[in-house]
């Protein structure tokens, strides 16, 4: 049963990524006009516009043209950038570590604060220190993310000085500057998805606290501290992990915003940069690479649930 479960999650995922590649290879098709208009000059002749077809693979038929480029996307080959000539593969590559390292860091931020702090608010439900962390995550909710990094900036890096205002420093220049221009950016990130973890844990935590497991450990006497973090936190996380997946390939792909208020050398910036220069086979190699980040994602988030709860490998 197990077996046969596993193999129709794998056909699933197959298929799910074969949809994907599909939609992404379907960009360039649904883009008005013509690609190759980007990269040739005013007044082009016939025979330069069918050279610079013939040079992007965009010559022949669709289906064709769908499983040639699949076959080389699967070899890592994802084309050359329509402005610079630098490989899709390599350009992406340069700068996914960093916005991986960003979205890394901002998830791990938001669930140090959002584990004790929704633990203890459904522990304390309707107390002053719930009703104190609700306020505080309705306050955040509502600062688009944009205005809550110009917030920052203006008080650590402008009026206190403590941060720097832009900028990216590699920890290969050492890992003091390289945290400090991740403060900022980070925060700015880790804030909005602390506050929907916090919500979603909390409410969890609520329901979990009613049963009678957590109940009998209460009159064994054991700690508040040792029932809600060993015994009441494990079977609570189930939505935390799921929307955690979700916030991180989300991050992964959707931190333009950030990246370029920061001037952050990751995705999002690349994302501009070739949006500005109609550069669309990097804006479809950065598309499918995303997509199916956030796919395998979700993939992993299924997998762990029968880690977190044993009953779920026998449901």
């Amino acid at each position: 049963m197990i077996k046969h479960g596993a193999v129709r999650y794998v056909a699933k995922l197959v298929a799910v990524l074969s949809l994907v590649s599909v939609a992404t290879f379907l960009l360039l098709e649904l883009i008005p006009g013509d690609p190759v208009d980007s990269v040739l000059p005013a007044g082009a002749t016939p025979e330069m516009r069918a050279a610079a077809t013939a040079q992007y693979g965009l010559d022949g038929p669709l289906v064709g043209r769908y499983f040639e480029w699949l076959g080389n996307a699967l070899h890592g080959d994802l084309g050359r950038s329509m402005q610079s000539q630098v490989p899709v593969t390599d350009a992406i590559l340069e700068r996914l570590p960093v916005t991986i390292e960003l979205a890394g860091l901002s998830i791990l931020l938001a669930l140090l604060i959002a584990v004790p702090v929704g633990v203890w608010s459904a522990y304390r439900a309707g107390g002053i220190f719930d009703r104190v962390a609700t306020f505080i995550c309705s306050v955040t909710l509502s600062i688009p993310s944009f205005l809550l990094g110009v917030l920052l900036v203006f008080v650590f890096a402008v009026s206190l000085g403590t941060l720097p205002v832009t900028g990216w420093t590699p920890i290969s220049e050492g890992l003091g500057p390289h945290i400090e221009s991740l403060i900022l950016p980070v925060v700015t990130l880790s804030a909005i998805e602390a506050v929907g973890f916090i919500r979603v844990l909390r409410n969890d935590m609520m329901a979990t606290l009613q049963h009678d497991f957590v109940l009998s450990a209460r009159a064994r006497g054991l700690s508040s501290p040792r029932i809600l973090f060993t015994h009441a936190l494990r079977p609570s996380a189930f939505s935390l992990i799921t929307v955690m997946g979700v916030s991180l390939g989300r991050l992964i792909g959707g931190t333009v915003i950030v990246e370029t208020l920061f001037s952050l050398p990751g995705l999002g910036s690349l994302v501009i940069t070739s949006i500005t220069g109609r550069d669309f086979l990097m804006i479809q190699g950065i598309v499918l690479v995303v997509a199916v980040a956030y796919v395998l994602l979700n993939a992993l988030v299924d997998l762990a649930y029968p880690v977190l709860d044993p009953r779920v490998r026998t449901a």
